[in-house]
């Protein structure tokens, strides 16, 4: 069975309208509801904002409904000149760009449980990832996304996680996510639409940008989704 994080209540509105046999459960103050998406049994649920939240989905996901695969979806900052605002970002590793044990001696946003910096994202759902991206005719870019629990609102912040990680976007709960699957077994992806420069400015039509990033990431995840079983 496939999860699916979203960021957005708009994305996953957007899979609820799709899917058919629908159960639906609140654990921890999260809905998930589970059912078939196009013939196929998926669970979806809104993760809330911040790395805490969206462990707690991941987590929950993995004990309580036995999936096999998780997606993240959601929007981001860039932190590439190659990404714009509705372009789209797919991870190829994530790391934690606030986790900083450097006084231990290990490097900037390691982990010191883990035995990587960055975790890779599932190689498979990768390849899945980029043709569905492909398909949908969109400026797209692959590469590292950082996660941490701040908003990345300054050019100084968004140029020091580039000089320290060459990540492409920046957001809040991809490589939570991640550290979980990885701790689990259980492979992974992350999808992010950008809605800003990482330098506080937003669409000033964020609603209508809003709307549009979650349509497209509900088109991306159903072609994933089939292209996984092929």
């Amino acid at each position: 069975m496939l999860g699916i994080i979203g960021a957005m209540q708009m994305e996953v509105d957007a899979l609820k309208g799709l899917m058919t046999d629908q159960q639906v459960r609140t654990i921890s103050n999260m809905e998930y509801v589970a059912g078939k998406l196009d013939g196929r049994p998926v669970v979806a649920v809104v993760c809330g904002e911040g790395k805490v939240a969206a462990a707690i989905c991941a987590q929950t996901l993995i004990l309580e409904y036995n999936v096999d695969r998780i997606i993240n979806t959601g929007v981001a900052g860039t932190l590439c000149d190659a990404l714009g605002i509705k372009d789209v970002a797919v991870a190829q590793d994530v790391v934690q760009h606030d986790m900083d044990v450097t006084a231990l001696g290990l490097p900037l946003g390691q982990i010191p449980s883990l035995d990587v910096l960055k975790i890779p994202c599932d190689k498979d759902m990768v390849a899945a990832l980029e043709r569905a991206v492909q398909e949908q005719g969109c400026n797209w870019r692959l590469g590292t996304i950082a996660s941490g629990d701040m908003f990345l609102h300054t050019a100084e912040r968004k140029e020091f996680i580039v000089r320290q990680f060459g990540a492409i976007a920046g957001e809040m709960e991809g490589a939570s996510i991640g550290q979980v699957c990885y701790l689990n077994h259980v492979p992974f992806a992350v999808l992010r639409t950008i809605s800003d420069d990482a330098s506080g400015h937003a669409p000033a039509s964020f609603e209508q940008f809003a709307g549009e990033a979650a349509e497209l990431a509900c088109a991306i995840v159903r072609r994933f989704s089939a292209l996984l079983e092929e």
